[in-house]
């Protein structure tokens, strides 16, 4: 990397810090238990809106990892969400009526508590649809893997998300609040999958699946990205760029090996498509506050109103994180 490229970089992730700090005034603080956060946290941080019957299972799959602590922000929910994760001992909520969009679709928001109470802790960055799996998650905590990373100077670990879905159409089987998502979306594309380097920050972009098959077959490039890096020992001198695909300072989307071997990584089982996804998509389309004018959701609302069915004859059945190893969507890497 020349001199130049460096010199920019820096001067991105300092606009970046300064645009958190200014967003910081959206927020309001609804319920703030962060006197409450202990040195040795893992810390989840996220932002939501609309997701009440999701909220109970994500709190309680993360808590069964061993995190420590929920910093959420609430963007402006009309579903009740927002009183439930109020009443909840290990979450600290802050409400926002601002534009997710001007907000950089909540980076701005998230970098903003990440750098306030997440220097010097493993943080992990998700949506409310993303669930964390990672290499022996069945029988060891979240904190065993954070040992070794420290142990092996890794700041950074990446998960590839993998968009779950159920046999047949969406609509046939309602999700219930509190329930695992994974009992109704139970199936993935084991193929079909794309990855391409980005040699300015040096990410991977990924892109493939159901929703590029169903929704972006004849512009595969327009599909959502997959990669992420959700999880990371964090500093208040880092911060994210676009959503979690990729972080500055450059070094952190090192998260794959160029030498010919493998890096230990997770995944993010992705549930968004569950019943009530095409209402979702209108919604949103409305709103307009996602990504290229919500491209990707007129997308989905084009589509989804047909109650589409993803399964396929290629699709894989979930089993455990051994399958995902063997199918070479994530690696164990040298950690035995």
């Amino acid at each position: 990397m020349g001199i130049w490229t460096s010199y920019r970089l820096r001067w991105q992730r300092r606009i970046l810090r300064w645009r958190a700090l200014g967003k910081r005034a959206e927020l309001a603080p609804v319920a703030d238990r962060t006197k409450r956060i202990r040195r040795s946290d893992l810390l989840v941080f996220a932002t939501q809106r609309n997701e009440a019957r999701r909220l109970p299972y994500f709190l309680e799959h993360y808590r069964r990892m061993g995190v420590g602590h929920f910093l959420i922000v609430d963007n402006d929910s009309t579903d009740g969400g927002d009183r439930f994760l109020a009443a909840q001992p290990d979450v600290s909520l802050w409400r926002s009526t601002a534009s997710y969009r001007r907000a950089r679709f909540g980076m701005d928001w998230m970098n903003a508590l990440l750098t306030r109470y997440g220097h010097g802790h493993w943080c992990l960055t998700v949506d409310p649809d993303e669930l964390f799996v990672f290499p022996f998650c069945d029988t060891r905590p979240l904190r065993a893997l954070t040992d070794w990373l420290d142990a092996s100077r890794i700041r950074s670990f990446s998960a590839m998300l993998l968009d779950m879905y159920p046999k047949g159409p969406l609509d046939a089987c309602r999700y219930q609040p509190g329930q695992n998502p994974m009992e109704i979306a139970c199936w993935f594309d084991a193929g079909n999958y794309a990855m391409t380097r980005n040699s300015a920050l040096g990410n991977l972009w990924i892109r493939g699946g159901p929703r590029a098959r169903s929704f972006f077959a004849d512009v595969p490039e327009q599909a959502p990205a997959l990669n992420k890096i959700p999880l990371v020992r964090w500093h208040r001198r880092f911060a994210y760029v676009s959503s979690t695909h990729m972080l500055l300072p450059r070094g952190l989307n090192a998260v794959y090996d160029e030498w010919g071997g493998e890096k230990a990584s997770g995944i993010l089982l992705h549930t968004k498509l569950l019943d009530g996804f095409a209402a979702r998509a209108e919604e949103e389309v409305r709103r307009g506050e996602h990504y290229g004018a919500a491209r990707e959701y007129r997308a989905y609302a084009r589509e989804a109103a047909r109650n589409p069915d993803f399964w396929c004859p290629h699709s894989e059945r979930f089993l455990n994180w051994r399958q995902l190893e063997v199918l070479g969507l994530m690696s164990k890497g040298n950690w035995a």
